[in-house]
């Protein structure tokens, strides 16, 4: 865990597809900088140069010859690079730091939806990441039937919006179960109400935390 003294805090947006990340990385990003943070916006797989590149190969639909574990792997490339050019400087520098998504994911796609071992994850995490880990995760929570429909009236499906129900049941199941085993970290965001009270919900935790 980050020391707020000395650094700044690190927090990240986690769920499934069409939960609203979006829209509340806005809104939380709004207040912060109200409550006067300096403060950096950033995404995974992604927020480098490099970091894009990835990402692009990573949700390629016609991608779909990649393996589970090339996908993992590009994926904590990418975290790697990420870590070391954009959020453990910021960091470093006293700023906040906002990510949608970050390793969290990574046990929840990779681990949950793709079924490899949780222990696996947690050794790349280790490795990459060393004693790195938000301050705080917050999980937008849907019924996956609704997040899909939601996530459908937007645009083409990226390859693993390809994905079939099952597999993000899983991905949901396994956020939640991280909620469950470390409950300091995370805060579970019931997004099936209006935006408005999802957001006050939010702002709450953030209120916690300035």
């Amino acid at each position: 865990m980050n020391d707020s003294v000395t650094k700044g805090q690190f927090i990240t947006i986690e769920g499934t597809e069409g939960v609203g990340k979006s829209t509340n990385m806005a809104f939380i990003e709004k207040w912060l900088i109200n409550a006067g943070k300096e403060l950096i916006i950033t995404r995974e797989p992604g927020g480098t140069e490099l970091g894009e590149k990835l990402r692009a190969v990573l949700l390629d639909a016609k991608e779909q010859s990649m393996s589970d574990d090339t996908e993992l792997l590009l994926m904590f490339a990418a975290r790697a690079q990420h870590i070391h050019e954009v959020i453990q400087p910021a960091l470093d520098a006293g700023k906040w730091v906002l990510c949608d998504r970050f390793t969290d994911a990574t046990y929840a796609y990779q681990g949950g939806g793709r079924g490899i071992e949780l222990s696996r994850i947690a050794q790349l995490e280790q490795w990459v990441q060393g004693d790195l880990r938000p301050n705080m995760t917050l999980i937008l929570d849907l019924p996956v039937d609704v997040g899909l429909m939601r996530a459908g009236k937007r645009s083409t499906p990226d390859r693993f919006e390809l994905e079939k129900h099952d597999f993000f049941n899983k991905v949901r199941d396994t956020y939640l179960a991280r909620a469950a085993e470390y409950p300091n970290r995370y805060r579970v965001i019931d997004a099936s109400p209006s935006i408005s009270e999802v957001q006050q919900s939010i702002q709450r935790v953030l209120e916690k935390m300035v």
